[in-house]
């Protein structure tokens, strides 16, 4: 069955092309397996909550915008009615059922690993599509001081504020027994004559009920939710997401403007709901450890959660993630998506903010994403196992990619990491392979919070460890320094052992148990890498290609739809070429005792390069087999 929803239609009518409903809602509350909905032109101010589940990627429930319309799904609604204040100051005056049982004014921003300066509020204004900051008093409105950097809390560092004009537009809002009363600076604008909007729904796309399995969205642009902050130990609503179920599939959308989280994969709250912040007996880490356990004990399985795919979308403008979850992304694909302007608005920070933030990824697929001016690219965290992080674009991130807490196996493989950070290794049984890494690289061990690994391929728990730092692979990879930058290389795991039989040797030596594990470095397997520019080698590669003075001068450039790549290469390139990397010639990790190989168990072969052609056996270093000494202009989105 198809039902179709369109502006002109009536949620009386029948559903058809000739009498179509007027809300997706309507629509969304009797499909079934195997219907579709198509939705034409026009803004839809609602929260779309599907009702039914499909049964299986056969008989899925499709939600699609008519091909070649655009309709746009908004969490906000439209306001003519501003009364003038003083100077540029408006304000507008609600009664507080105008936003039912969801009022963002009247919600803080909270949660477990959040920081804030001063209290901030799940609502936003927006003036012609552009969010403004809000302010924790009238007084702050009248002459609002234009910010031009920000401490950035996790590297310490001033950064510049990413949109420095929109700083003056701010609101401040009342809340009282009986009405929301917002003010807000529109600057030389008149809010009764443009377009001014402000949240009034959590969500866009999300099911309130968990197991609304087999879920396609497609086609449509969905913006301005209020969502709450998202961290791996509570509920995790993002402006679309699927709610703890099973096989969704969303492509092909434009998605933007969630407060928070834009794309959620994330747990639920039957699990945990930001218990260290409203208990405050316990550390977030010992939660998250319950919260793992306990969705093992409510079921989750590769049969009941996860295996999603997110592709083709382009996300940007939210303030925590563009694609989050916590659990629930397990065994997916995320890729060909484009993700930009996360967490640079900077009203709030935390420790779970990036363009794509997964906990527990196991086998989960993320490759062909272009990831840009984030605060954050890509962080994997706990139980990074089986992930493969593969031929993504990163550029003028503050961090390009933070791999956290995890014992592997992990790839990360024909990558471009332009950005001045490149990396952050705090896990161990990682497999670096034909990256292009152009910024520093910091490695740390993580000693004090012992976590789950898996059976292979399974949510199973096969322990618990340490992360002892080392257990790293780094093979065929480019990294070019920089004069300003430290840590570009692999010289940080100067002393390491190079083999297991090395290490077990060395551990042997001494007498005891768990003490002399911790004492002796793991080993690490790095070879056929090359340095330029200051770049640094480990100091037991055997083979690998190092011009310190040699400037590639390396840049991305970024032309909107398109971006290349820019570099020049020295005659000794071509005199190195590094062997294809597979299951077979991987040595698998320690702790989980692992193979680096696909998700159905075969052998896994690296075999593709970053614009997807077929490799030689033995081919150039890097994540694009066309590098060549002297100038490359490279296509690379």
């Amino acid at each position: 069955m198809e039902y179709h929803v369109a502006k002109t239609g009536s949620n009386q009518g029948k559903g058809t092309k000739q009498d179509p409903f007027l809300t997706i809602n309507k629509a969304a509350s009797i499909a079934t397996a195997g219907d579709i909905v198509t939705v034409h032109e026009g803004v839809y101010r609602e929260w779309v909550n599907p009702r039914c589940k499909g049964l299986s990627n056969k008989r899925r429930i499709t939600y699609r915008a008519a091909e070649g319309e655009k309709v746009v799904i908004k969490g906000s609604e439209q306001i003519k009615t501003w009364q003038h204040v003083e100077g540029k100051v408006w304000k507008v005056v609600l009664p507080n059922s105008f936003f039912g049982d969801y009022n963002p004014y009247e919600k803080e921003l909270f949660g477990d690993w959040l920081v804030v300066d001063e209290t901030r509020h799940l609502g936003d204004v927006y003036l012609n599509g552009m969010s403004f900051y809000e302010v924790s008093s009238f007084n702050k409105l009248i002459n609002p001081v234009m910010r031009t950097e920000i401490l950035d809390h996790w590297t310490q560092k001033i950064v510049p504020i990413h949109n420095q004009e929109q700083t003056k537009y701010v609101w401040f809002a009342e809340v009282d027994a009986d009405n929301t009363t917002i003010y807000a600076n529109f600057q030389d604008a008149d809010p009764n004559k443009e377009l001014v909007e402000i949240n009034v729904r959590r969500s866009c796309f999300y099911p309130k009920e968990t197991g609304i399995d087999y879920i396609t969205v497609r086609g449509f642009e969905m913006a301005q939710a209020a969502t709450p902050w998202a961290p791996p130990t509570a509920d995790q609503p993002g402006l679309i997401g699927a709610n703890w179920s099973k096989g969704w599939i969303i492509e092909n959308n434009v998605i933007h403007d969630a407060k928070c989280s834009a794309i959620s994969l994330g747990k639920e709250a039957s699990t945990g709901n930001n218990y260290c912040s409203l208990r405050k007996d316990k550390p977030g880490y010992q939660y998250q450890l319950e919260a793992v356990f306990s969705a093992e004990r409510n079921g989750w399985s590769k049969e009941k959660i996860g295996s999603h795919i997110i592709r083709n979308n382009t996300i940007y403008d939210c303030g925590q993630n563009g694609i989050v979850g916590h659990l629930g992304c397990i065994f997916s694909e995320i890729h060909h998506n484009h993700i930009y302007n996360i967490a640079l608005k900077r009203e709030f920070y935390g420790y779970e903010i990036a363009g794509i933030k997964f906990h527990a990824a196991i086998d989960v697929h993320i490759h062909h994403n272009r990831i840009h001016d984030c605060s954050l690219g890509l962080w994997s965290d706990w139980e990074t196992q089986g992930t493969r992080i593969s031929k993504n674009l990163f550029y003028n991130n503050n961090r390009d990619l933070f791999v956290e807490i995890s014992h592997g196996p992990y790839i990360v493989d024909h990558n471009i990491l332009a950005s001045e950070h490149s990396l952050d290794n705090a896990s161990q049984g990682g497999a670096y392979i034909n990256n292009l890494i152009c910024g520093k690289m910091v490695q740390w061990k993580g000693l004090d919070r012992s976590t789950q690994y898996h059976l292979p391929h399974s949510t199973k728990i096969a322990g618990f460890s340490f992360v002892y730092g080392g257990d790293d692979r780094f093979y065929n990879n480019i990294f070019i320094g920089k004069d300003s930058l430290e840590n570009v290389g692999t010289s940080h795991y100067k002393n390491y052992t190079t083999s297991l039989e090395e290490y077990i040797e060395k551990v042997h030596e001494k007498d005891g148990d768990l003490e002399v594990f911790v004492l002796v470095e793991q080993p690490v397997y790095i070879n056929s890498n090359a340095y330029f520019n200051g770049a640094e080698a480990f100091e037991r590669e055997n083979c690998n290609l190092v011009d310190e003075s040699f400037n590639p001068n390396f840049c991305i450039i970024d032309k909107g739809e398109e971006v290349y790549l820019s570099c020049e290469l020295p005659e000794s390139f071509e005199s190195i070429l590094g062997e294809i990397k597979c299951t077979k010639n991987l040595p698998k990790v320690r702790i989980v005792d692992a193979e680096f190989e696909s998700p159905d168990g075969s052998n896994l072969a690296l075999d593709t390069d970053f614009l997807d052609a077929k490799k030689a056996e033995k081919s150039s270093l890097g994540p694009i087999s066309l590098l060549k000494k002297g100038k490359n202009y490279i296509k690379v989105w």
